[in-house]
């Protein structure tokens, strides 16, 4: 108690010392008032105009900065003329702004044999929020049959995928290309017929649009799956050092060389800044064989969902003798976020269950 009379008292002593002080009056010089007016404009005059050097780029404005984050890279051989141009168009691509629309859509790619089997799941999340989505299907084998209207009228025109092979590439070009079509489209979620979604509508398009990277799964595997698959005929356009491997789907065992390398190596080579290094799309590996674990009915509970939800770090295996396991934080926007948005592969017996835990695990 005594302790707390002393502080009080020296607290007004303090108090009635600074009222009694007499301050002198300062006049401000006339400088300091130009000078701070000069920042102001300086800072407002940054903000509209987007810097278009890296040291700016990073002092005022995160935008637009990918272009400076790498060195600049000189090629080992002398290039043609038509690699010259592509090489300048691709870079012009790169700096252009992106199109500005006021109905942002997020362009769903469905790439399946035939009828998609969780097409009633994908209506569920769809359900609410129309002129926010697009949505196009690729069906390789079969005419799909529809029961959703949110997939009827969205097939484009089909080519025969072998699944693993270079038309597996060409599929996934033709879907991106359709979507290309509508400018309103920001953003381009490439989906198997084994998709699922993990969250609701709602954190998907916040997760994809309130970011400016692309979320493309790519990684160095130095083992006879990585860069064992690297063949001296992809030069002169690919080289070795370039090559990588990504997580896509496939289903032909040793066959499955182009789909996992082709957008991995390609965005690697053309916007390594401006890429995440890890798919959105949650794939089980741990098992070690040629294809991923796939889920049936008896694996489906609100536990089993709800932890692939908040899974915070990726994983990558290498093929080398070791299998080594890499793990990594999975930032968005700098910040550590749960990975998944999406997860593959399920049975198709497995619709009832998630159709039934589908509003609990998606809840965030």
């Amino acid at each position: 108690m005594k302790t707390t009379r002393a502080w009080q008292l020296s607290v007004k002593d303090i108090l009635m010392m600074s009222g009694s002080r007499q301050r002198p009056h300062l006049k401000r010089p006339v400088w300091i008032i130009v000078l701070v007016t000069f920042v102001i404009i300086f800072l407002i005059t940054a903000y509209v105009y987007p810097p278009s050097n890296s040291a700016a780029c990073y002092i005022f404005s995160s935008r637009d900065c990918t272009l400076y984050n790498q060195p600049p890279k000189f090629p080992s051989r002398e290039l043609s003329d038509d690699e010259t141009i592509s090489h300048v168009v691709i870079r012009e691509i790169l700096k252009t702004p992106p199109i500005q629309s006021k109905n942002s859509k997020i362009a769903f790619l469905f790439l399946t044999p035939g009828t998609l089997p969780f097409e009633a799941l994908w209506a569920k999340f769809f359900q609410g929020h129309e002129g926010r989505f697009s949505v196009y299907v690729h069906a390789s084998r079969e005419r799909p049959v529809h029961t959703s209207h949110y997939f009827m009228g969205r097939d484009i025109h089909s080519e025969k995928v072998v699944w693993g092979k270079i038309s597996m590439v060409d599929a996934e070009r033709r879907l991106l290309a359709h979507a290309l079509l509508d400018p309103d489209n920001q953003q381009f979620i490439l989906l198997s017929d084994s998709c699922v979604p993990l969250h609701n509508f709602d954190y998907v398009f916040n997760y994809l649009m309130l970011t400016n990277v692309s979320f493309i799964d790519c990684f160095l595997d130095l083992g006879p799956h990585g860069t064992g698959r690297y063949s001296e005929h992809m030069m002169p356009e690919v080289e070795k050092n370039d090559f990588r491997k990504g997580s896509q789907p496939n289903m032909d065992g040793r066959n499955c060389y182009a789909d996992e390398h082709y957008l991995p190596t390609f965005f690697n080579m053309i916007d390594p800044g401006g890429i995440a290094n890890r798919s959105v799309t949650y794939v089980d590996w741990s098992e070690g064989k040629w294809h991923p674990r796939s889920f049936r009915a008896q694996d489906i509970t609100f536990e089993f969902l709800k932890n692939l939800t908040s899974i915070e770090d990726s994983v990558h295996f290498t093929s080398d003798p070791k299998r080594r396991k890499i793990t990594g934080p999975c930032l968005w926007n700098t910040m550590k976020r749960p990975c998944y948005l999406f997860a593959r592969k399920f049975y198709p017996e497995t619709l009832e269950r998630l159709m039934m835990h589908f509003s609990n695990y998606t809840t965030v």
